[in-house]
């Protein structure tokens, strides 16, 4: 059997949301669907059962075990089929997670869980694991779609080519076109004025247009031949990249993106415009770090 799908849960709606999700990446790859909840005893102590003064079913494991079976009901009423386990995980959610991706083929989170504080657009839980995954992972908003294409975000890096080829399986999976989206004209994407443009430097946009296009091509070079069933529509746009990226996914289902591209710094796991992206994107957003794929 292939390498399972991993959700963490917690009870908050974004994860109940990510346990969608995950059945039917699940379902669709023909894997298990693993359920689990990371806890941390507190340090007092807490007896794992009901108090002798309470109901008999309030304890803090049967509140860990009923959240973790309406998690599985949910999975099941929107994968019918996917068979789906469960399990509680003692430790941090951070580490616990990045653990369990070692053995997953994709982990799934929500964006924000119960624990973030208001006004957070996304949560400390999923930055790390998508900077420190050993698999792809995805991390679900709010909206849903089953339609509109697979959007990935092209550079031209190597670290890049990971996040090509699982937009590429991904769409192959969906049944869905393929977007590849290349963003090119400024030096840095950082600060809140827009620098000095190449085509400032040089004067000649056609010519770098088509050197832009021809570094899309090669990029995408090979993964066409391997998905043949796979309908991949190109967009080489001047401007700035996150805003772009962003406004795309407006119309896709999912945007996949490389953990870090052209410009990051060394020692940086998570780049600033998949950090953007992921903050800011109205579809899920699968991170996938170099070397993954």
């Amino acid at each position: 059997m292939p390498r399972p799908v991993v959700v963490g849960v917690d009870g908050s709606p974004s994860a109940l949301a990510a346990v969608e999700a995950a059945a039917q990446e699940a379902r669709m790859r023909g894997a298990k669907l693993h359920v689990v909840h990371a806890f941390v005893w507190p340090a007092m102590h807490v007896p794992p059962g009901g108090s002798p003064l309470g109901p008999p079913a309030g304890g803090v494991r049967e509140g860990i075990e009923h959240l973790l079976a309406e998690a599985v009901e949910r999975a099941l009423a929107t994968a019918p089929g996917v068979v789906a386990d469960q399990a509680v995980i003692t430790g941090e959610a951070v580490t616990a997670l990045e653990a369990q991706s070692r053995t997953a083929q994709l982990m799934v989170v929500g964006h924000r869980g119960s624990g973030g504080f208001a006004g957070l657009l996304l949560g400390s839980t999923s930055v790390h694991l998508a900077a420190h995954s050993h698999c792809p992972v995805t991390v679900v908003r709010d909206r849903m779609a089953d339609d509109g294409p697979v959007l990935v975000a092209v550079d031209g890096t190597p670290q890049n080519r990971g996040a090509i080829a699982c937009a590429f399986e991904e769409a192959s999976l969906r049944g869905a076109n393929l977007v590849a989206l290349h963003v090119w004209g400024t030096w840095s994407d950082h600060g809140d004025t827009r620098p000095e443009d190449l085509v400032n430097l040089t004067g000649d946009v056609e010519t770098l247009q088509a050197h832009e296009e021809r570094l899309l091509d090669e990029a995408l070079s090979g993964h066409r031949e391997e998905h043949p069933e796979v309908t991949a529509h190109v967009r080489v746009v001047r401007g700035r990249t996150p805003p772009t990226l962003i406004e795309a996914s407006r119309d896709a289902q999912l945007i996949v993106v490389g953990a870090r591209g052209r410009g990051g710094l060394t020692g940086l796991l998570l780049g600033s415009v998949s950090q953007t992206v992921l903050h800011h994107a109205h579809c899920p957003v699968t991170v996938v770090r170099s070397g993954l794929m």
